[in-house]
């Protein structure tokens, strides 16, 4: 099989994001093209000006450090979307060969996607391993292949359990260390007529996958070296025993089965239908940003480390963190890679997105500094959430293999999890399903499963 072939095959699915994001439409440019329509100022006029794509809310504050920090080059920055729908625009325009901007924010399982289409640029011979050290192994490798670099971190998503500490203080519970510990407590707060304990919705497979790989469970393996080769291990008995678990909490009643990142949802939180939320160390930027934890409600929410299956060896996991790539259809490249490594990376936009709760940062400047570590973070009513659980989370975290159809395996997953939801199928079968669908789709996209 062609590469190319593959390539086709892949640019034909449509690209959908894994999480909730932030804002609204934007169009693309080139480098060095005159800004036509920039959300923000151009300072140096005369500099060359380079086109990005992104969405998070305080990225006004980023690009005006940026211009006004930089004479050599300018930012022409531009909301096409949050997520799924700058994906599919940009997707759009690799299909098209044009449209594209300079650089564009991508969450970290959408990279490969891009990758394998040749949409993204290697920018490791433009100074991108010059910054390696400023973040984590796990994050590194997140944005990385090999000796090739696709992308840049910008933050991550640690996972950790919020709960909340009223309702755990009227049952009697203590956060649970294990799955197992969350199940008992899931159990006695039923018994006592108390809410949900959790929620599983079928709209966050991200998480989910996320929880598997807690287990040991490594759903693909892949890599850009061998392109047409894939391993896909959706039935193995670490993820039967995750979806297993999480099927048998909802067969009990124990959690509920309501969609995440809804109006209902959040109001469900807000009014104590769930006494937990197993999330990443973005959520509370994200309640934050709903009205939760403000006002009456502040110091509602504690958090603790993420349940174990084993508490002897336990496992840090990543739950969806953006990154900044140079497209394929850059005018300059290297300019369009200084942007990518620098534009998000200067101390008082970093500073700026923790405090925000825009961002969980990945920069080491920041991870480590007394000031943010120390942090009493204010949703959480003074807790030093970051020193407790979130930095050691993410300095645990190994990184990830993602597949190079996370859209379509997203996708597929929800629809067992909506069976799983409906009772009408197990754990374990739903793995089994999924493992023959994407297995057939892998081959039908002219792969090799291994």
């Amino acid at each position: 099989m062609k590469k190319k072939a593959l390539i086709a095959g892949l640019s034909a699915v449509a690209i959908v994001a894994s999480l909730a994001a932030c804002s609204g439409g934007g169009e693309g440019g080139t480098t060095n093209a005159k800004p036509t329509n920039c959300t923000n100022k151009i300072v140096n006029a005369d500099a060359p000006v380079v086109s990005v794509w992104a969405w998070y809310p305080n990225m006004a504050t980023v690009v005006d450090n940026f211009n006004n920090s930089h004479e050599d080059v300018q930012v022409c920055w531009t909301v096409a979307g949050q997520g799924a729908d700058e994906y599919a625009k940009l997707q759009t325009a690799v299909s098209a060969g044009k449209g594209a901007p300079d650089v564009v924010m991508l969450e970290t399982d959408q990279l490969t996607g891009f990758e394998i289409q040749e949409a993204l640029v290697d920018i490791s011979e433009y100074g991108a391993n010059d910054v390696k050290g400023n973040f984590a192994e796990g994050a590194w490798g997140d944005v990385s292949q090999g000796d090739a670099v696709y992308a840049i971190p910008i933050d991550g998503g640690p996972m950790a359990m919020i709960y909340r500490k009223d309702i755990f203080e009227q049952f009697g519970i203590t956060p649970p260390t294990t799955w197992e510990e969350y199940e008992a407590a899931a159990q006695t707060v039923k018994d006592a007529g108390g809410p949900f304990f959790g929620n599983l919705g079928s709209n966050v497979p991200a998480a989910l996958t996320a929880l598997m790989q807690q287990n040991g469970a490594v759903p693909f393996e892949y890599d850009l070296a061998d392109p047409q080769k894939i391993s896909i291990n959706l039935d193995s008995p670490e993820v039967q025993k995750v979806m297993d678990y999480w099927a048998g909490l909802v067969e009990k009643g124990l959690i509920g089965t309501e969609d995440q990142f809804t109006t209902d949802y959040i109001s469900g939180v807000v009014g104590g239908k769930y006494a937990t939320y197993v999330s990443a160390a973005w959520a509370p930027g994200y309640l934050t940003g709903a009205g939760v934890g403000q006002g009456d409600d502040a110091g509602l929410f504690a958090v603790a480390p993420l349940p174990q299956w084993d508490v002897d060896n336990p496992v840090s996991v990543n739950w969806g963190g953006s990154t900044l790539a140079v497209t394929s259809q850059a005018g300059d490249k290297e300019l369009a890679a200084k942007v990518a490594i620098e534009l998000y990376a200067d101390e008082p936009s970093l500073t700026d997105g923790w405090k925000t709760q825009t961002i969980f940062p990945l920069n080491k400047d920041v991870l480590t500094s007394d000031e943010f570590v120390n942090n009493e973070v204010e949703f959480f009513g003074g807790q030093t959430a970051n020193r407790d659980v979130y930095v050691p989370a993410a300095d645990a975290y190994e990184g990830t293999t993602y597949s190079p159809f996370s859209v379509y395996y997203y996708a597929q997953l929800q629809a067992q999890l909506v069976k799983i939801s409906a009772g009408d199928v197990g754990g374990a079968q739903a793995a089994t399903d999924l493992q023959d669908i994407i297995v057939k789709y892998a081959q039908e996209q002219g792969f090799t499963v291994e």
